[in-house]
């Protein structure tokens, strides 16, 4: 960075922000300086494989750029562009007539200990927590512009070349070789099978202008709720994207981190909202790519950092490569039932055995859910007596076997939450397995009528809308012979849970890909 050193040593000196102390954060292209409440982020004069800020032009344009993408999802924060000029004196400052030298990003500073990273390290980022910061993602994804020129086969090709490409000048001081051109091959081979799905959602609409680079660190609690900010401001071709492959790197960071129950979470929580299940068959692609990425970022850093950090990040390359490799190797698809009557755990005990089954979680398929999405309302609004008729019911389990059926076929894992009173209703999702030639279990759980009611009464922020009297009428159903295996919710929910994992025969813990 010689030829910034002036702009360097400006941010860098406390008297440049009114005697505040002064806090410097690198990434591989940017160095950020923390003084005071604000931020100012100046991008290194590099040149990479997918971008090159060598220019003082390109420098600009990418802050005007990051400035404006950035106001999307994160207004409150971004402030502006500022140039760094040389005065008359000699001495270098912010704004004024003199010539430029270099341009940074002003923004309003947050506290550090806020950054979803961090929550994450310390054990704070909980299920409700989790839920707001995917309805974040969601909303962002929602509103973002359509960008069909990009993405697909193409899009998905270009990133495979480009992270071999990026990861060949750390061979084989840092990466092997052979496995490198491993997952080049099998990559480029899961492209090309997935070609007709990526094409189709394309077409579709589910390319668009995304966040780009959706990790943990990108992401902090700014007054009060989750806040995405330094979206990719360099290249289309990163942030041009199936907002499926967006949400990846998120599920990749939480399962890396060893936290791949709130990758389940984020993951099923998004489903919830979109109904988007068919993104799941890319999922193994698409989390192979997000740890490549991570592979090769984190050798760029590690070249020129010191060396207790470098010989970390070193480290840390070869287990995202073999995270990679992994990804793109899931465990065999398999089906789980949970039924039982309103309020007697059945959604909590699917969405916690979720992870067991599958990276980063087994898909949750729940009626709730559907049975809003065919209704044309949010999964946040209350049916009325319309959308529980039986036509609405018939149609919200057809529904639901389809989705298993089409995720069992892409060789993901899934998990059918329904009450399944019926006994037919319980032979089908059972015939769904057998037609995929899937394992299947069923679990049917039960509560003492009290404990479920009260549970129904102090549900918050709940898909279903089953209340007291709902639980009333379903006691009086006839639900046939049940040879799901049973399972007591009342205990206290750990160990409700450990005898759901005993009887699908699960590890205590679920291990991340690679690890």
């Amino acid at each position: 960075m010689e030829t910034q050193a002036e702009a360097v040593a400006f941010l860098s000196d406390p008297a440049s922000h009114g005697g505040a102390a002064v806090q410097r954060i690198d990434t591989h292209i940017s160095a950020v300086f923390l003084a005071g409440d604000r931020a100012f982020k100046l991008k290194k004069a590099v040149w990479l494989p997918f971008l090159d800020f060598t220019a003082l032009a390109a420098r600009k344009a990418a802050c005007d750029a990051e400035f404006e993408i950035n106001r999307r999802a994160a207004p409150d924060l971004y402030l502006g562009v500022r140039p760094l000029t040389r005065r008359p004196d000699g001495r270098v400052g912010l704004d004024g007539d003199g010539e430029v030298i270099d341009w940074v990003v002003e923004m309003n500073r947050f506290d550090q200990d806020g950054l979803f990273d961090r929550l994450a390290r310390r054990g704070e980022l909980d299920r409700a927590l989790a839920n707001r910061l995917t309805e974040a993602v969601f909303a962002f994804h929602s509103a973002a512009p359509r960008r069909p020129d990009k993405g697909g086969t193409a899009g998905l090709a270009w990133t495979v070349d480009t992270n071999r490409a990026s990861m060949l000048p750390h061979v084989p001081a840092i990466l092997a070789a052979g496995a490198v051109d491993r997952l080049t091959e099998a990559s480029r081979a899961a492209v090309a099978r997935l070609g007709p799905l990526l094409e189709a959602r394309r077409e579709a609409g589910l390319v668009r202008h995304c966040h780009g680079d959706l990790h943990l660190g990108n992401i902090c609690l700014y007054l009060g709720r989750p806040v995405l900010f330094d979206a990719i401001e360099f290249s289309e071709d990163i942030a041009c994207i199936d907002v499926f492959y967006d949400l990846a790197f998120l599920l990749m960071d939480l399962d890396r981190r060893g936290n791949r129950r709130a990758a389940s979470w984020v993951m099923n929580h998004y489903l919830d909202l979109s109904g988007d299940f068919d993104g799941v068959a890319a999922l193994p692609l698409f989390l192979s790519v997000r740890a490549a990425i991570r592979a090769h970022v984190s050798a760029a850093m590690a070249v020129h950092a010191g060396a207790g950090a470098a010989e970390r990040l070193a480290a840390d390359a070869v287990e995202y490569l073999d995270a990679a490799q992994a990804y793109l190797e899931p465990p065999p698809p398999r089906l789980l039932a949970v039924g039982g009557l309103s309020g007697s755990g059945k959604s909590r005990m699917g969405r916690e055995l979720a992870p067991f089954l599958g990276v980063p979680g087994a898909a949750v398929v729940r009626s709730d859910s559907l049975r809003k999405h065919l209704m044309g309302v949010s999964i946040h609004d209350r049916l009325g007596p319309d959308g529980y008729a039986v036509e609405v019911t018939e149609r919200t389990y057809r529904a639901l076997y389809d989705t298993c059926a089409r995720l069992l076929a892409a060789g993901h894992s899934v998990v059918a939450d329904a009450v399944f009173a019926r006994p037919e209703q319980r032979a089908a999702i059972e015939a769904v397995a057998r037609r995929a030639g899937v394992r299947f279990d069923g679990l049917w759980l039960e509560a003492p009528p009290d404990l479920a009611a009260r549970r129904i009464v102090e549900r918050k922020a709940n898909v279903s809308d089953a209340t007291p009297e709902v639980l009333e009428r379903q006691r009086s159903y006839d639900l046939g012979d049940i040879a799901w295996t049973r399972v007591d919710s009342s205990p206290p929910k750990d160990v409700t849970l450990a005898a759901g994992r005993a009887a699908l025969g699960l590890a205590p813990t679920p291990s991340p890909a690679g690890g």
